[in-house]
């Protein structure tokens, strides 16, 4: 079963500048667990078939307006069938007033009552998007995290192989990091990964015979990112003469992670490659691949043509 993860409300009021009309006893350790939201149009007007209890309550300019034209019993009642439901909250955007009305029920039933200044359909995009990363499912891997040329890069592999040596290496040539060691998933959405660092170590690097760094005070602040998208996952192994490697890169491989498929690339360690021009080379390749064009295939068609008209190499 996937483990479900929390927001802290308070945690949403200081990311969205919300201003508190109402603090609930409960205000200080309320989570949130749910990633969507609800504007409560018809439920104020008393239907309550289908009502997620657990989504936070956003009240816009439509919503303040339909309950002023009622009377005060029958905004009572409204505001009354939503929050006895006991929400997470309910939040008043687009500058509108917090009727009396609202206020009272969110006393009498113990819901915070925020607002916002923003434009309603801009703040519920907002608050969407920050719940689905704050509740995004998750995963810790071992591996080395960095930018190169806008590509998400994440570099896995046996410890000792070299990892932590080639993200230096791409630092020297201007890429930038977002996690070394300990690289946290996020699966943002159905077709995307984000990865960053903990907390705990984010902007630190281990280097075998050097010790620990902090990046940017050495490389500078532009050499650091706190996250990232992830597009490709580079295995690094020592290489094996036995093994047989793709020259030509026809092969496409994947590996998956959360459920998301990531483009897959096998990068044979040895003295003298110099790995991070082989990354840097790796991450264009991807970023020609998603716009359509693959070399490998150009070549096989520009081959397949030359032998079909008699030609020769």
């Amino acid at each position: 079963m996937e483990k479900k993860y929390y927001v802290r409300l308070t945690e949403l009021v200081k990311e969205h500048d919300l201003k508190v009309a109402y603090a609930a006893p409960d205000y200080e350790t309320m989570r949130i667990g749910s990633v969507d939201i609800n504007r409560p149009g018809i439920q104020l007007m008393g239907y309550l078939e289908h009502f997620d209890s657990s989504r936070i309550q956003v009240v816009g300019r439509s919503e303040n307006a339909m309950m002023e034209e009622q009377d005060r019993e029958r905004r009572l009642a409204g505001f009354e069938a939503v929050l006895s439901r006991q929400v997470p909250a309910m939040i008043v955007a687009h500058a509108e007033p917090v009727l009396p009305e609202c206020l009272e029920m969110a006393q009498k039933y113990g819901v915070s009552l925020l607002t916002s200044e923003m434009d309603t359909s801009e703040f519920s995009a907002r608050l969407i998007h920050s719940l689905r990363y704050h509740l995004a499912p998750r995963e810790t891997v071992h591996g080395v995290l960095m930018e190169v040329y806008g590509e998400g890069m994440l570099i896995i592999g046996d410890s000792g192989v070299g990892k932590s040596e080639t993200a230096l290496g791409l630092l020297k040539q201007g890429h930038r990091l977002i996690a070394d060691d300990a690289v946290e998933i996020l699966r943002t959405s159905s077709f995307h990964l984000e990865g960053r660092s903990p907390s705990l170590i984010r902007h630190f690097m281990e280097l075998r015979g050097i010790g620990v760094i902090n990046v940017p005070s050495i490389f500078g602040i532009g050499a650091v990112k706190p996250a990232s998208q992830i597009d490709l996952v580079v295995q690094m192994e020592l290489w094996d003469d036995t093994k047989h490697y793709d020259r030509l890169g026809l092969d496409t491989k994947t590996t998956e992670y959360l459920g998301v498929s990531i483009p897959l690339v096998t990068i044979p360690v040895r003295p003298g490659r110099n790995l991070a021009v082989i990354l840097e080379l790796a991450a264009l390749t991807n970023r020609q691949k998603k716009t359509g064009y693959n070399a490998a295939e150009e070549l096989v068609r520009q081959v397949d043509a030359n032998v079909d008209s008699g030609g020769i190499f």
